[in-house]
Formats: structure tokens, sequence, C-alpha cells
């Protein structure tokens, strides 16, 4: 298009742009922002909410000489042909206890973290603070058949295989003392940004659990049915003195609200005293001894179920094409009708001073009246077999 203005020609053009014979839609490439532009400002996060928090003791360095003598040790090993032979035939046996004191005291506490990562525990019990285990925390239940049942990094333990107090055991001396919490992460019933403490044990001299100041007595686990697997978190601090903590008296008594705990609040304010050091948990549902725990504390179990909602009905159509008419028309009518229907049909039959009719041998073989339609008969059909619906009454 041609405009005359002043003497002189003015071209105006508009150009499109153009792909298989379609209009682009948007700007062109070359002003766009790029995808990784965009997936950037999807998932910008303030720093000042995202940034973790090392609230442990910091990694254990190793020393030269340690270093030099396990490279030393490691190259002596893959130089010994009689190793490397046994390996080849599947002959060469290894100790697990040593493989496992080995992972411990290197990748083992790295490893610890990233599962408890996986499962949310720091973010739940500290929100943005972390920390590396890195002394081992061995948590047991007696299962009274002379055997016991491990707490590993969210192994399942059932109700019923954790009704008394485990066995805790840890490296110490003498001179130091702990505190060991149990928290129950996923079963607080009023709130869900509140824990309950199961177990609270503080001033622990060395090992000795039974010495400590006991500020929440054991509390079995119980998860409530339908709410699937409950964290229980096992986490050991070590103390800097003797902590007097200002936390009222559980007892087993005690009603499941004076259980009510905040992990990281109480952190926050003794976090000057106390240090984690130490973690285990494991996952817990529902059993059947989860009944009799509220039945002893007289309190109606709570059962959760999904509420499903309504299935999506399209409108009524009136010559609805490759439908059965009557199962068809069944989506729209009360469920409660339906059964009655079958049920009259299924009693009316039923005399109580009489034996009932034998069953035909041969149900398909009786024929149907000609002038019943298609739909009829095959519902006729499904009953004699004793097929579907006619089962459920």
């Amino acid at each position: 298009m041609f405009k005359s203005f002043r003497g002189a020609f003015v071209t105006n053009v508009q150009f499109q742009q153009l792909r298989l014979g379609s209009r682009i839609r948007g700007k062109p490439p070359t002003l766009a922002r790029t995808i990784r532009e965009r997936l950037d400002e999807i998932n910008y996060k303030d720093e000042l909410y995202t940034t973790r928090i090392d609230i442990g003791y910091p990694r254990f360095k190793t020393s030269e000489k340690v270093r030099i003598n396990r490279m030393e040790h490691m190259k002596k090993l893959k130089s010994d042909k009689n190793l490397e032979q046994l390996a080849r035939n599947q002959q060469l046996q290894v100790n697990l206890e040593d493989v496992r004191t080995e992972w411990l005291n290197t990748l083992g506490p790295l490893h610890k973290k990233q599962i408890a990562d996986h499962y949310g525990i720091f973010e739940h019990l500290y929100g943005e603070g972390y920390f590396i285990p890195h002394l081992n925390l061995e948590v047991f239940y007696d299962l009274k058949n002379e055997s016991f049942l491990p707490v590993c990094t969210g192994n399942v333990i059932k109700p019923a295989e954790a009704l008394e107090p485990p066995t805790v055991a840890y490296e110490s001396d003498g001179n130091t003392l702990w505190t060991v919490t149990m928290i129950n992460l996923d079963g607080n019933l009023t709130e869900n940004d509140k824990e309950y403490v199961h177990w609270f044990v503080a001033n622990i001299p060395g090992t000795c659990i039974e010495k400590g100041d006991v500020f929440a007595e054991y509390l079995r686990p119980f998860p409530m049915k339908g709410t699937g697997y409950h964290r229980y978190v096992f986490v050991l601090y070590k103390q800097n003195g003797r902590v007097m903590y200002d936390l009222p008296k559980v007892t087993l008594s005690s009603s499941l609200a004076e259980r009510t705990f905040v992990t990281r609040d109480w952190y926050k304010k003794n976090q000057d005293d106390i240090t984690p050091i130490g973690l285990a948990f494991f996952q817990c549902d529902w059993d059947h001894t989860v009944k009799d725990f509220f039945h002893c504390i007289n309190m109606k179990e709570p059962i959760y179920e999904y509420d499903f909602s309504a299935p999506y009905l399209r409108p009524q159509e009136w010559f609805p094409h490759r439908k059965p008419f009557n199962l068809y028309m069944d989506k729209y009518r009360d469920p409660k009708q339906i059964n009655k229907e079958y049920l009259l049909r299924k009693l009316k039959g039923e005399d109580p001073f009489k034996r009932p009719p034998p069953p035909l041998k041969f149900p398909n073989a009786h024929a149907l009246p000609h002038s019943m339609p298609s739909w009829l008969k095959l519902h006729e059909k499904k009953i004699r077999l004793r097929w579907g619906r006619v089962n459920d009454v």
C-alpha cells in the first residue's frame, strides 16, 4: 500500500509470520523469552526463606595420615592376585560387619541425611534447618521371641511391634549428657502443623537411658485408619551441660492434647544448649492394636475415608446409540430404588414353608418370548446365570 505525503512515498507493509501455512501467535523467537528464562521465573524461590541452615556438628575432617593409610590399604587389596581370583570365581567372603563399620565412618552419615531429606524429615522438624547424623543411633524393639526389630531409615514397623519402649544405643562416655526424643510428624488429630511427642528423655548420663529425666513417658504408635503411613522420628541431641527444659511432665494418663509439640519452636528456644547428632526413623500404618489403644483412653477411634466426588453424568439423550436401555436408564436412578427392586424380585419367589425351586440345569436352553426386546433378554439371562447386580442383594 502506497500513500503520497508531501511529495514522498511512504511504504506501509505489514509482515506476518507464517509456518506451514498457519499464522504464528505471540512474539517471534528473536524477541520472546527462552524456555530457561520462563522456567527460572516460574520456579523462583526467595533465598531468605529457602536457604538451608546446618544446625548440627561440622563434618569431621580426615587427617592426612589416615587418608594415606586408607589409600595404601586400597592399593594393597587391588594388587592382591589371590583376592582377584576369588572374586572372579565368586568365592570371596566379605565380613558385612566390617563393611557396615566402614560405611558408618565414611559415607553413612551423608546417605542418612539424603534419605531423611527424601522423606521430608528435616523440613517438617526444623523448617530450613538440617543436620548430618555423624553419631550412629541404634534403636531396637524387642519382639519377645528372642529377636529384635531395628529402626533404620524409613523401614516399616507395625504398632503391635512397638508397644513398649525401645532399646537405644550409641557411643558415649560417662562425662556427657544427652537428650532423646521420639516425634510423630503426621499424627496430630487437631492441628496439622504440629506434632505429637511420644517419648522425651533428657539429661541422660552417657548411655544410661534409665537414669535420665523423663519429660514424656513412652506412648505407643497409633496411626489412624485411612491416614496411610506415619513417620516416627528418633533424634539424639548432645547437651553442653545439664538442661532443665521448660516443659510439663507428660504421663501415660495425660491427654493427647498435652502431647502436642512443635520441634522447631522447642529447638529454637534451646539451641544454645543442645545440638542434634543422631537420627533414626520408621514408618507405621494402622493395625488392629490401634483400636485397643483408643478403647483404653476412652476415645472413639477416628477412621478416615476418601470423599469421592459424584461421577459425572452426561445429559440424557433421546435415542442413546449402542447402549443397553436398562443400564443407561439405571445411571439416572436412585441406587437404593434399584436394589429394592432386585430384592423384591428375589423375595417374590421365596416361601418360608417350602423348599426353593431347583435352579435351571441349562439356563440358556430355555427360550425367551420373541416379543421381548434384546436388552430385556440380556437382563433375564444375567439373572438366570446370577451375574451382575443380582448378587449384591
